[in-house]
């Protein structure tokens, strides 16, 4: 078996020569133009340290640290990172401690961009449990801080995106034609199902297909046109149930209003990201589900590492054209600003 260095040496290699043979895995990449990572997680240190004190932070979470996070960018060609929180973001907060600590950590994620010209983007966290500051924060973080998008999780407590308690939120953000950033989670209905197994193996997976599912037929997707979706995790398991989900507004004929426009014009102009779904049989459906053009690189670092990520789509044997489509050509079409660091 090999060593970490010399696996990382090799995928390296690969990943340079068959994704952007002009880009060196080094930090001078960031000079250059490489790969564009929209599921790429920090940990802001007063956010740490507020988990902490609950007992809900990872070792991963702990030892996470800007040059570590840099490292595995270099090693994979990534020039910019799109940085997000994930799970549990703030959901675990009383609403005045959750707005304090969103906003803390946004402008901790937006002077980590300003320090690292090029490096990095941002997805803003929400507020959700108070929809007033939450709107509040959509202005400051897309007109003050100018990040790239707004991430939020999957579901809260057990109510999906589509909800109508979000509304609000969901309508403010196509009005601004914003980018919406998912990560799923575990909700409350699916706590302990599979007490042996942990909850990132099926049920975060599951949440994503929940929430899409929801934003679908509750009719957020159509309401809001310009509302730029990225999930995580390839959709989840949303392309095995394609079939399925065509078939909904058929079996429950009170759903077909809501999606005017069919079910698959909306699922396929959502965007989906390669973060653990670099294997062979998740990209076979995924690609077989939507274009090209809606797959976007993820690498879900500090959990998964960006050179798996490139090693696996390098084996899957796309075309050179479509590697730099996903790596990096459909984030620009999302977030062109991230073409022009000076800019941001």
């Amino acid at each position: 078996m090999d060593t970490r260095r010399d696996f990382l040496k090799s995928v390296g290699m690969l990943g340079a020569g068959a994704l952007f043979a002009d880009v060196p895995l080094s930090a001078q990449s960031a000079r250059r133009p490489g790969r564009i990572d929209v599921h790429h997680h920090v940990t802001p240190p007063k956010y740490l340290a507020e988990l902490a004190s609950r007992n809900l932070a990872t070792p991963d979470q702990r030892s996470w640290t800007v040059a570590k996070t840099l490292e595995d960018m270099d090693q994979a060609g990534v020039s910019t990172a799109v940085a997000s929180i994930t799970a549990p973001a703030v959901s675990f907060a009383e609403p005045e401690l959750a707005k304090r600590l969103a906003r803390e950590s946004n402008e901790w994620m937006a002077h980590l961009r300003r320090d690292h010209p090029g490096r990095f983007g941002c997805f803003a966290m929400l507020p959700v449990q108070d929809i007033d500051g939450s709107l509040k924060e959509i202005e400051y973080a897309l007109d003050t801080l100018k990040v790239e998008g707004i991430g939020l999780l999957t579901s809260y407590g057990d109510k999906w995106l589509g909800h109508a308690s979000f509304a609000p939120i969901m309508d403010e953000l196509n009005r601004r034609k914003a980018v919406l950033y998912t990560h799923p989670t575990l909700a409350n209905c699916c706590r302990g199902l599979l007490p042996e197994v942990a909850p990132t193996v099926i049920e975060y997976g599951t949440d994503t297909s929940r929430t899409i599912t929801d934003i679908v037929f509750s009719g957020t997707a159509a309401r809001c046109p310009d509302l730029r979706f990225i999930f995580s995790h390839g959709g989840g398991t949303v392309p095995f149930l394609a079939e399925r989900l065509i078939q909904a507004p058929v079996i429950n004929k009170n759903l077909a209003p809501r999606v005017p426009n069919g079910v698959m014009h909306e699922l396929t102009r959502f965007y989906y990201d390669t973060a653990w779904a670099y294997n062979a049989v998740p990209l076979a459906a995924l690609t077989k589900f939507v274009p090209v053009s809606q797959i976007v690189y993820g690498s879900d670092y500090p959990y998964r590492t960006g050179p798996n990520t490139v090693k696996g789509l390098v084996e899957y044997g796309f075309k050179e054209r479509d590697l730099k489509a996903i790596g990096r050509d459909n984030a620009l079409r999302l977030m062109p600003r991230l073409a022009h660091p000076q800019s941001v």
